[in-house]
């Protein structure tokens, strides 16, 4: 038996041993080897993107720069290159110093002067009267208009020498971090990106598919803005050197129109090769006009704010629109002589103090029918709901605009005040400012404007942005959402005939109507408390009252009453786009105005 179980496994083994073996040679035969590669498709047709205005008026574009390289050792004949180059002798000598970044700086530092087209034109002309002159091209960004500055913002590849000189200033860093725009916003999309594939290739070269997932060639997008050029300019005009803030908008959609931080400054400053010493005068101004002051800063609002605490007091039946006070300056001063205010509307017209002070006390004070007699927990719980219902006007919160680096703002809470009082049992009296916007109250110029417009839609907005179309589509989708507040729409109805009052005879900005011309115009002044210096004006409003088409907020720092600083700007800002001309009866003012803003006060 064992003899037969042996000779059968041996026979086994004999039939398998050839194919054992030919599947180890199989196994054993060496296998083909591929490639990765990777081919970049389109990076040299790419183009960066343009941005238009909202007429479609080409704002800034990638183009040709023509460059002049002064000589830096022969003597140079300015008046006679002046001549050349079709310029006044003070022109090339302030165009020469501009480019140099201090003065008094050493003989033959490197100049180059941008010329246009024509200019270098008449240098290649005349190159054998100047040889020791150096022409040459150079691809950036050009600029069409001198306004925008603060909405445009720069690519920083072109912005390498503002971001040196930058880095040696205390402020540096502050700076290069806020001042992209929508170029640095929109950097990735107006860039474009080239396309990338991804094949496996075997030894004979073919083409065995892919190691990686491939990538489309995508065209740096044109950017179609908001802002209409026009306005734009005439408001810089407007605001000039003085420091301050002008945000106007479409109320309806959230299209900003004119975004203003001043001081202005022409937008090719920070990436032009000829603006060092501009440059660095920006840099070390202690106007700082390099911060882009409607996103960034964040300041009180002062009786603008008087607005909002009317709202919510309406919503919450701290106050009905038929509610007076007595104007009683016991609690709090008030610096316009008026009748007693009777209402709500009288109120607001005459931007009463104690009216509002009286207003937030009944805020403020209510006991909740849960907390009855709790003070200090009914103080809590009130202005707990007051904050709750002020952020939904979009404020302690960024809007989300398309600009970087938008500062949030500041409304205290409970817990805040229990720290900065010591105390959990802090009275009204202590947190009275609220009531007027002042204090630990702090909002920025693009919220001011956005609750503006609040009020315009009775209740709802659109965030505000400075794009409303990217290459063929539209803007950003958070943009088209409709955001709503926690006021029903009849309490912000309330505000309206108060708001209308201000403009009316008797009324804080009764100089500023539009009634010659048919426009009615709602609007608040505020004078916001500066214990630094001069108080600052503020001004917010819209029209036409009955359909607004244009909301408007004008923040100057240390100009006075925002009845007769800030108010004056907004309504011609409202006459431009809503009119066109300005009406003859406005003309000196506006020159006034004009002039005021060339000389910084």
């Amino acid at each position: 038996m064992v003899l037969l179980l042996l000779l059968l496994l041996t026979g086994q083994t004999a039939c398998s041993s050839p194919s054992t073996e030919v599947a180890a040679q199989e196994v054993q035969e060496p296998t083909e080897t591929f490639t990765q590669r990777r081919v970049v498709v389109g990076a040299d047709s790419l183009v960066r993107g343009r941005l238009l205005d909202r007429n479609d008026s080409v704002l800034v574009a990638t183009g040709t720069l023509h460059l002049l390289k002064l000589p830096r050792k022969a003597p140079l004949d300015t008046l006679a290159l002046a001549k050349l180059l079709g310029w006044g002798p003070t022109t090339i000598r302030q165009r020469i110093a501009n480019a140099l970044p201090y003065d008094n700086a050493p003989a033959g530092y490197p100049v180059n002067l941008r010329l246009t087209a024509a200019e270098a034109a008449r240098v290649r002309k005349a190159r054998k009267q100047w040889p020791t002159l150096v022409l040459s091209t150079q691809t950036g960004r050009r600029y069409t208009a001198n306004a925008g500055a603060a909405v445009l913002g720069y690519p920083a590849a072109e912005a390498q020498a503002f971001f040196n000189q930058a880095q040696r200033t205390v402020r540096g860093r502050y700076y290069r971090l806020r001042n992209g725009g929508v170029e640095g916003y929109y950097n990735g999309l107006l860039t474009g990106r080239p396309g990338y594939l991804h094949p496996l290739i075997d030894s004979l070269g073919e083409n065995r598919g892919s190691w990686a997932t491939d990538t489309a060639f995508r065209q740096g997008q044109d950017l179609h803005l908001t802002i209409d050029t026009r306005l734009q300019a005439y408001a810089e005009q407007l605001m000039g050197n003085r420091k301050g803030y002008l945000v106007a908008l479409d109320p309806k959609t959230g299209e900003i129109l004119a975004y203003v931080s001043g001081p202005v400054y022409d937008p090719a400053t920070l990436t032009a090769p000829d603006q060092a010493k501009v440059r660095s005068e920006m840099l070390s101004d202690e106007n700082r006009p390099l911060i882009n002051r409607p996103a960034m800063l964040a300041n009180p609002p002062g009786s603008v704010f008087k607005l909002v605490n009317a709202a919510v007091a309406l919503q919450l039946g701290a106050i009905k629109p038929s509610t007076g006070f007595k104007c009683d300056q016991t609690l709090i001063k008030c610096v316009h002589y008026h009748p007693r205010p009777s209402s709500l509307t009288m109120g607001l017209k005459y931007s009463c103090n104690p009216y509002f002070y009286q207003t937030m006390r009944n805020l403020i004070q209510r006991v909740p029918d849960s907390l009855a007699g709790d003070t200090v927990a009914a103080r809590h719980a009130n202005l707990a709901e007051w904050r709750r219902y002020v952020r939904s006007f979009g404020l302690d919160s960024v809007l989300g605009v398309d600009i970087p680096r938008e500062a949030p703002g500041f409304l205290p809470t409970p817990a805040y005040y229990d720290k900065a009082r010591r105390t959990r049992n802090w009275t009204y009296r202590s947190i009275y400012s609220l009531s007027v916007g002042q204090g630990e109250i702090n909002i920025t110029g693009l919220q001011m404007a956005n609750i503006t417009a609040i009020i315009a839609n009775r209740g709802w907005y659109y965030p505000p942005h400075l794009v409303r179309g990217i290459g063929d589509d539209g803007p950003l989708p958070r943009f088209t959402k409709k955001r709503y507040t926690l006021i029903d729409s009849a309490n912000f109805a309330a505000l309206l005939p108060g708001m209308i009052g201000v403009m009316q005879r008797g009324g804080t900005a009764e100089t500023s109507s539009l009634a010659d011309v048919g426009i009615t115009v709602a609007g608040k002044t505020g004078t916001v408390e500066n214990s630094e210096g001069d108080d600052h004006a503020a001004f917010v409003g819209f029209a036409p009252a009955d359909n607004p088409k244009i909301v408007v907020a004008v923040y100057l720092e240390n100009a006075g009453f925002g009845a007769t600083a800030a108010a004056p700007c907004a309504v011609l800002v409202m006459e431009k786009h809503l009119r066109g001309p300005i009406a003859p009866k406005r003309k000196n003012w506006e020159a006034r105005i004009k002039h005021r803003a060339r000389n910084g006060y």
